[in-house]
């Protein structure tokens, strides 16, 4: 016999780390997990108010590069602190950008797999900014690719589980959400 619940879950989620760049030029990423790819070309994201929020109503133009293992604290920490309050907060938990090519965005470079998206729409919708965008290029390390395809299995892709508040890997738990990026102050 199943036990039955008033509400159920949708999980795990990919950690997407959205780059923007701020009002004075400066690069800014958070964390974001409410989000996924629809058909082809095309992504969605729902945002909270959040520093990248404005920056992407201003601009219009951002990256998504997929979390890792590797990187698991500095892409923690990025969702832990607003640039509101740290304002070089990427520089704080070592991370380094690259202008894209592409878009008017940074590309962060310890994350081997980055999407450039240019902002199609954003409205308002349940409380939160949902984002949709064209994907109009994406960039990856040589080493996380089989064939000249992201290969999953090497890029050491990490996933929020909504229901423990975690990080997990194939399964395996790599560090407790909104808790591993302390170490960064």
């Amino acid at each position: 016999m199943k036990k039955s619940f008033d509400s159920g879950i949708i999980t795990p989620h990919p950690v997407l780390i959205i780059g923007t760049y701020n009002e004075d030029g400066t690069p800014n990423a958070m964390n974001a997990a409410w989000g996924g790819q629809i058909g082809r070309g095309l992504i969605s994201i729902s945002l909270g108010e959040h520093r990248s929020t404005d920056n992407l109503r201003r601009n219009k133009e951002f990256t998504v590069a997929f979390a890792t293992e590797k990187m698991l604290a500095a892409c923690d920490y990025v969702g832990l602190v607003s640039g509101n309050k740290v304002p070089d907060k990427l520089a704080k938990c070592g991370l380094t950008v690259t202008k894209s090519d592409k878009v008017n965005a940074p590309v962060i470079d310890q994350l081997p797999v980055t999407i450039e998206c240019r902002m199609l729409e954003m409205q308002e919708e349940f409380g939160e900014q949902r984002v949709v965008a064209e994907i109009v290029g994406m960039k990856a390390e040589e080493d996380v690719l089989t064939d000249d395809k992201v290969d999953l299995g090497k890029l050491g892709l990490v996933v929020y589980d909504t229901v423990a508040k975690c990080y997990r890997t194939v399964g395996d738990n790599v560090g407790g959400a909104w808790n591993a990026g302390k170490i960064f102050g």
